[in-house]
C-alpha cells in the first residue's frame, strides 16, 4: 500500500516517500529571483474594449471541444464571462459558433470567423491553413489571443512564430512534438502549453506493477505525430527500464475519414489481443467514445488486461483501469488561469507550464472478473472510481 501511494504522489511530494527536504545548509548561496505574480482578475484592454479570442484546432477530434468547454467553464469560474448551457456535441466549429453568439462578457469576445482547422486532419490542407492563420494574425491584427488545440495546431503556431499570445492545449507530448523547448521554457515569448513531466511513464510503471506483463501492445499511426499522440517514447523508456517487450500495431489516423480511422484502430486491437498479455490503449483518432466499447469487448473476450491513457471515461466503457485526472475541470482551470494572467500582462513564456495530474485510480470490476484478474487489496483501497459494467 505504501509503495502504491508513493508511486502516485512521488512527482508531487517526494519527501513523503523517504526523500528528505533540503536542509538549510544545502540551499543555494543566492536565491533565484522571485517569479512575478500576475492576477487572474477580469480586465478589459487598456482602451476599454474586449479581448478578441481566436481558435485553431488540429482536426475533427472530440477531445478538442471537450477541452474548450472546460476552459470556458474555468474562465466563467474566474468571472470573465457567463455562458448558458453549452451544447454537448463534439463538433469544434459548432461549439465555437455557439460561444461567439451566446457568451456574455464585458471582457472577452470569441470572434466567430477566427476559426481554423485543416479539414479532417488533412495533411494536404495543413500548409494553406497555416498560411491563412499567419496572414490573419500578423496582417489584420484583430486577434489578441489564440487557443490552439492539439499537436498539429501547436506545431503550426510554433512554426509561424506565435505572432500573438497562443495557448496550446490537448497535446499528449509537447516536448516530443517540438512545440516547447523544455518543461520550463516554451522557447517563444508568446507561446504556452501544458506539460506534465513523466505522466505516461508513471501510468505504464503503475500498470506493470499491478499486472506484471511481458508483452505490452500499443496502437499508433507510424508517424511523428502518431508516436507523439501515443507517447511511444515514454512507453519504450519504461519497457527498457522494466525489461518487457513493446508490441506495436500501426493504424493510420490522419488524412482519412473518421470511420476508416476507427476501423483501423479496432482491427489493430483485435490483432494485438491474440499476441500480447496486456494493452495500453492510447490516444488515437480511431478510439472514440463509441469505438472504445468495441475495443473493450475485444480485449475482454481475449482476457487481456487493459490500461486507458485517457482516463476513467474509457474505464467506464469497459477497459480495466486507468490513472488519470480526478476531474477534467482541473485542466480547464489551469488553462483559464494562464489565459487570465496573460490578459493581465504576463507573457505566456513567463508562466509555468508544469501541471501535475491529481492522482486517481479508476477500476472496472466487471472487466476484472471477466478476464480473471484479481485486483490486489491495496488497489481496491486506492481506487477513487470503481465501475461495475461496460457499454
Amino acid at each position: 500500500m505504501k509503495r502504491l501511494i508513493c508511486l502516485l504522489l512521488s512527482t508531487c511530494l517526494p519527501w513523503l516517500c523517504g526523500a528528505q527536504p533540503a536542509a538549510a545548509d544545502d540551499a543555494p548561496a543566492a536565491a533565484a529571483p522571485a517569479r512575478q505574480v500576475f492576477p487572474t482578475t477580469p480586465v478589459t484592454k487598456p482602451d476599454g474594449s474586449k479581448w478578441r479570442i481566436g481558435y485553431f484546432e488540429s482536426g475533427d477530434y472530440g477531445e478538442y471541444p471537450r477541452t474548450l468547454r472546460v476552459i470556458v467553464r474555468g474562465l466563467q469560474k474566474l468571472g470573465w464571462l457567463d455562458v448558458p448551457d453549452m451544447p454537448a456535441e463534439d463538433d469544434g466549429r459548432a461549439l465555437w459558433t455557439f460561444l461567439a453568439r451566446h457568451a456574455r462578457s464585458d471582457y472577452l469576445q470569441f470572434v466567430e470567423d477566427a476559426w481554423w482547422r485543416p479539414g479532417n486532419f488533412d495533411a494536404a490542407l495543413r500548409p494553406k491553413v497555416r498560411e491563412d492563420l499567419a496572414r490573419r494574425l500578423a496582417g489584420r491584427r484583430d486577434i489578441d489571443l489564440l487557443l490552439a488545440m492539439g499537436t498539429w495546431a501547436g506545431q503550426d503556431v510554433r512554426a509561424i512564430g506565435a505572432p500573438v499570445p497562443a495557448m496550446v492545449a490537448s497535446v499528449s507530448d509537447a516536448l516530443g512534438a517540438g512545440i516547447a523547448d523544455s518543461v520550463q521554457d516554451s522557447g517563444l515569448d508568446n507561446l504556452h502549453t501544458r506539460i506534465e513531466p513523466e505522466r505516461y511513464q508513471r501510468q505504464v510503471r503503475l500498470f506493470h506493477d499491478i499486472v506484471p506483463f511481458e508483452r505490452l501492445g500499443i496502437v499508433f499511426e507510424d508517424s511523428k505525430e502518431g508516436r507523439t499522440y501515443a507517447a511511444v517514447d515514454a512507453v519504450e523508456q519504461v519497457a527498457k527500464e522494466r525489461g518487457f517487450a513493446v508490441e506495436p500495431c500501426h493504424a493510420q489516423s490522419n488524412s482519412i475519414a473518421i470511420e476508416q480511422a476507427v476501423d483501423n484502430a479496432v482491427r489493430c486491437y483485435a490483432d494485438l489481443a491474440q499476441r500480447v498479455d496486456a494493452v495500453y490503449v492510447t490516444v488515437h483518432r480511431g478510439v472514440t467514445d463509441t469505438s472504445v466499447a468495441d475495443i473493450a469487448r475485444i480485449l475482454r473476450e481475449a482476457k487481456v488486461p487493459s490500461f486507458a491513457m485517457s482516463g476513467s471515461q474509457e474505464v467506464r466503457a469497459g477497459l480495466l483501469m486507468s490513472l488519470a485526472q480526478a476531474d477534467y475541470s482541473y485542466v480547464g482551470l489551469f488553462h483559464a488561469e494562464s489565459i487570465a494572467r496573460v490578459l493581465n500582462g504576463a507573457k505566456p513564456r513567463q508562466l509555468s507550464q508544469v501541471w501535475i495530474d491529481p492522482a486517481k485510480i479508476a477500476l472496472n470490476l466487471e472487466t476484472a472478473r471477466i478476464i480473471g484478474f484479481d485486483p490486489p487489496v491495496d488497489i481496491l483501497l486506492a481506487a477513487d472510481e470503481v465501475y461495475e459494467g461496460g457499454q
